[in-house]
């Protein structure tokens, strides 16, 4: 045999990478313990590392994030043209969306009032108000900008989310004319989308920092006193996380809920860590399409707006069980109306959330909706940010939960995606914009 027949014989080495979710795992991992080092032994120069790296990858994925809620909901309004029924997918999507957030709040209810979490908490000095704050007024008034160069520069995500399909819908109704704006909006959202992920790839690194730090910074001291409380918080998310979804696909959209969690670990174990729906976003759609089958055109609706508005986590568990805390600690009876009441605020209000600004709005607003104290909020600011991980974890599980069900349900979610083994993420995808690859029975994309 001659050198050469010899040389293409030989196969090329594979090069060993290890895959994206197991990077954020072991990123999880080394923060824990790089956190527990630098708060244990005070190594000071640690903590602030730490800190640095981690403010710097949060402040990377907020950059261009009102960018990506902007042109993410017009090319997502856009391409509901695309599909026949598009009318009733918003309407099924909408209402599933009130459904588990009612399914969450209940169970939030149900948890606080079996733990009584408030009681033996005592005030040993008096807590603030929240400088941010939520009403009906505010929140009505506040979804229509005084000046949209504000809502960007302030990340109102709210008002964005107002002005993008205010804008979508103008532009989809001007028809041809409206073209040129529309294909300037998907090549502006592709390449949000592929900086994004640039980002998104060092999440192993931002998931060693954010950990560490969180552990640096607060440990499990603060948890002592309101040890009922955090307890309830964690249990209730997980109840909905790994009881009510599962329940939901497998006997609603008859699909596999293993599958279903092997697939979307990577987006959910990111919202743990990054506390944010928006900043999940990228990844989130890339999963929901990509590996759990979901219609292209439909995933761009559904994706961007449950990134905004489905909080059951946020806007669902947490309230319920803070507003019975709250109560229990400065004495305030509650009511069967006033349980009635949460449930309402919780369903109607998730919105006030907006991807963005947390539970606190949402809390204040349920607070002031039932007349009990604002000040009961400063109680548990202290603990937030261990109380937003999970919250947010829960929030990106059923903003994916969802659009599956849906999809299912409208005959688009291709079972042969679905059922197969994951797609590796770290591999570069052509999921933004036109050049995604078009699946097979799935309508092809025309340009928005």
């Amino acid at each position: 045999m001659s050198a050469t027949a010899e040389a293409t014989d030989v196969k090329p080495r594979k090069r060993f990478k290890i895959p994206f979710a197991w990077q954020l795992l072991i990123g999880l991992a080394l923060g824990l313990v790089l956190g527990y080092v630098a708060r244990e032994w005070s190594v000071a120069w640690l903590g602030t590392t730490l800190e640095t790296i981690g403010t710097l990858f949060v402040q990377l994925l907020f950059l261009i994030v009102p960018f990506l809620v902007f042109t993410a909901i017009v090319a997502s309004i856009a391409n509901l043209r695309n599909l026949a029924n598009a009318g009733r997918l918003v309407a099924k999507t909408l209402g599933w969306f009130a459904l588990t957030s009612a399914i969450a709040v209940a169970i939030g209810l149900g948890i606080g009032l079996a733990t009584d979490p408030g009681e033996g908490v005592t005030l040993t000095s008096p807590a603030a108000a929240p400088e941010t704050t939520g009403s009906w007024t505010d929140f009505l008034t506040g979804i229509i900008p005084t000046n949209v160069v504000d809502a960007f520069l302030n990340v109102n995500v709210l008002q964005i989310v107002f002005v993008a399909i205010v804008v979508g819908a103008a532009a989809t109704k001007l028809g041809a004319k409206a073209e040129p704006f529309l294909k300037f909006n998907e090549s502006a959202l592709a390449l949000i989308q592929k900086a994004l992920w640039w980002v998104i790839r060092l999440a192993p690194i931002g998931t060693a920092a954010l950990i560490g730090n969180s552990v640096f910074s607060y440990g499990w001291d603060l948890l002592e006193p309101l040890a009922v409380f955090s307890v309830d918080i964690y249990v209730g998310a997980l109840i909905v996380m790994l009881v009510v979804y599962p329940v939901l696909l497998r006997l609603v959209a008859k699909v596999s809920p293993v599958q279903f969690f092997r697939k979307a670990w990577p987006a959910i174990q990111f919202a743990f860590v990054s506390r944010s729906s928006v900043g999940t976003l990228p990844l989130a759609q890339r999963i929901v399409t990509e590996r759990l089958g979901v219609d292209r055109n439909y995933a761009s609706f559904a994706s961007p707006f449950g990134a905004t508005t489905k909080m059951d986590g946020c806007a669902a568990i947490y309230p319920a069980i803070a507003a019975i805390f709250v109560a229990q600690v400065y004495g305030v009876p509650l009511g069967i109306q006033d349980y009635l009441l949460i449930a309402f605020v919780s369903v109607i209000g998730s919105a006030a959330t907006a991807g963005l600004t947390g539970a606190t709005v949402m809390l204040t607003l349920t607070l002031s909706t039932l007349g009990l104290p604002l000040e009961g909020v400063g109680l548990l600011l202290a603990i937030d940010p261990i109380m937003d991980m999970i919250r947010t974890a829960t929030n990106v599980t059923g903003q994916m939960v969802v659009p599956v069900i849906v999809a299912k349900s409208e005959k688009i979610l291709d079972r042969e995606v679905y059922d197969a083994k994951p797609v590796p993420l770290d591999v570069e995808s052509a999921f933004n914009g036109s050049e995604a690859p078009q699946r097979k029975g799935e309508p092809a994309l025309q340009p928005a």
